[in-house]
């Protein structure tokens, strides 16, 4: 059951991401270019989705368990350190210049995009190289 209740959150999740247009990288950068000709479009949706995500996260704050019995794991971390900087201006930076963030990139890799495609191996090769690094750091 919980293998089927990941599957259909995901497809739905993917859906939603195609309704809403946050799978289209030219429509993600017209909202991000507020300079320029911006989309503010995407700010509804991007709206909605820190609304349920706050409901969801107060919900599940009261629980031990998911619905489906199994252990509820949710952050801990509550500190602004330099890693989590980093991280998020190295994540911001990719998705200004390409429109694409991770699941939006593997929604359009499954839709045959060949861009996706490009994204998906670089952000792996990244994730790959971060782990490297990171086992090198800790020697």
């Amino acid at each position: 059951m919980a293998k089927f209740a990941a599957f259909f959150s995901g497809l739905l999740f993917g859906i939603g991401l195609l309704v809403s247009g946050m799978a289209d990288p030219l429509k993600v950068i017209g909202f991000l270019d507020i300079a320029g000709a911006w989309d503010p479009s995407l700010v509804l949706v991007m709206g909605g989705a820190v609304l349920a995500g706050l409901g969801a996260f107060h919900l599940a704050g009261r629980r031990t368990v998911t619905y489906l019995g199994l252990p509820l794991r949710l952050p801990v971390a509550r500190q602004i350190d330099r890693r989590l900087v980093l991280g998020s201006l190295v994540f911001g930076i990719g998705w200004g210049l390409v429109g694409l963030c991770p699941g939006p990139a593997l929604v359009d890799l499954g839709a045959g995009q060949w861009q996706a495609a490009v994204f998906v191996a670089a952000m792996l090769l990244g994730m790959g190289l971060f782990e490297w690094l990171q086992r090198c750091v800790n020697r």
